[in-house]
């Protein structure tokens, strides 16, 4: 059966530099046309930790050497939304051409308020760019940058991660889909904006991808909300001797867990909590966590982890 699917990219899908992300988006152009090919609307969403992470600190280092000012993280958003647009983009009209498929594939530059008195704003936590060793992290903290541990990978810069509360171009997302489009929309969890008025400022955070992917998927009325990571199933007790992959969560069974700390913070919690929020948002919505590879088989039922409000 048809459905409308916001596809939420993981990291492993678009590489952690240019060279690696331009090889990568051709192995995930394959698993989105073969989404396509099934005849399902598809809306694709991504990430941009490391990406990001980059352009922050290309412009930190030419601010420094020039005297200039450094972009603000609202902009680094929005570029990295057009440079990862433009690759996922080409991929997808390729892959799509050597199949014979005609169809669009447009990248949005996607806006996302957020609210001024987000307690996030207060204590950054959301990791960008890439990993740092103890010293480069001590560094920088001197210089009064925050940085993170990051789940025991090691440290990373991290800036405030408010909730996502409208998508500004949502209409725009349902104007690309029903004239054809596949549409690459909300980019690393779109550009944080505050509203003043009619202005709408742009706010020095990062908004968690897979928060925006399930607002946004409530908005436009999606059927299924994909939420692609590096293991085909969540797991609980997960890397001890009684680990137990999870063929479905309930909305219930998943607050439970959360209680149950079995969630790490800065990987698989905010995924579970955006499904739960999307899943939540209407009768008959439903979350798939699964890979990329695996995503087809998943809308099948044979594989990942669905999460319904049972």
């Amino acid at each position: 059966m048809k459905k409308r699917i916001v596809l939420a990219l993981g990291g492993n899908a678009l590489g952690e530099d240019l060279a690696q992300q331009m090889h990568a988006v051709k192995t995930t152009a394959k698993a989105i046309v073969d989404l396509i090919a099934e005849g399902h609307e598809l809306v694709i969403t991504h990430g941009n930790g490391p990406q990001v992470g980059m352009i922050h600190q290309a412009f930190e280092a030419a601010a420094v050497q020039h005297h200039g000012q450094v972009l603000p993280m609202s902009v680094c958003v929005a570029l990295s939304q057009g440079y990862i647009g433009y690759d996922l983009q080409n991929a997808l009209r390729e892959e799509m051409l050597n199949r014979g498929i005609h169809k669009p594939v447009t990248t949005l530059v996607t806006q996302v308020q957020v609210d001024k008195h987000d307690p996030a704003f207060i204590e950054p936590s959301k990791p960008i760019g890439s990993f740092l060793s103890k010293s480069e992290a001590e560094k920088l903290m001197s210089q009064g940058v925050a940085v993170r541990e990051d789940s025991g990978r090691g440290w990373r810069r991290v800036v405030a991660s408010p909730k996502p509360k409208d998508i500004i171009e949502k209409e725009s997302v349902k104007a690309l889909l029903e004239a054809g489009h596949v549409a690459i929309t909300v980019g690393g969890g779109g550009i944080p904006v505050i509203a003043q008025g009619n202005h709408l400022k742009g706010a020095s955070a990062v908004i968690d991808k897979d928060w925006a992917s399930a607002v946004l998927a409530e908005m436009i009325c999606a059927d299924l909300l994909i939420i692609l990571t590096a293991v085909e199933k969540v797991a609980i007790n997960f890397n001890r001797p009684d680990q137990q992959w999870l063929d479905a969560m309930s909305v219930d069974e998943a607050k439970r867990y959360i209680k149950e700390d079995q969630f790490a913070k800065g990987s698989m919690l905010p995924k579970v909590e955006a499904a739960m929020h999307f899943s939540s948002s209407a009768p008959g919505r439903e979350t798939l966590i699964t890979l990329l590879e695996k995503a087809s088989e998943g809308i099948a039922g044979k594989t990942g982890t669905r999460l319904r409000n049972m």
